[in-house]
């Protein structure tokens, strides 16, 4: 299936209308078939090895670290004010993502905030 779909594009005070082909996607392969695009994966088994909880201010962090047939990773999930935001950190990165959250830690007790800075700015 074909339909023409159109786009209103402004960049800055420029704008330009595009017009376009949108096709469906046909999948060729068995085993894709049986999963409509679009459609949830199945879920993995995932073993969780460790879990931790700290709060700062008022958000909420969750470290798990966990395992599955693809190998172990670290989930960090941010809740704040029940919106919830979640990084993966495969394992095989870990020790170059602590070493640069090191870096961070060094860097920002070194320079002094800003007089006029109340606080973090994000979230």
């Amino acid at each position: 299936m074909t339909e023409i779909c159109h786009a209103d594009v402004r960049i800055g005070n420029m704008r330009e209308f595009y017009d376009f082909k949108r096709t469906a996607i046909t999948f060729r392969s068995p085993a894709l078939r049986s999963v409509p695009y679009g459609q949830p994966k199945p879920p993995v088994q995932e073993d969780t090895l460790k879990s931790e909880e700290i709060q700062i201010e008022r958000k909420a962090f969750v470290f798990t670290l966990k395992e599955n047939p693809r190998g172990r990773f670290l989930r960090i999930t941010e809740d704040a004010g029940g919106r919830r935001d979640t990084i993966i950190i495969p394992s095989t990165g870990l020790e170059e993502f602590r070493k640069l959250l090191d870096e961070m830690v060094k860097t920002a007790n070194e320079i002094p905030p800003k007089s006029n800075s109340p606080g973090p700015t994000e979230g």
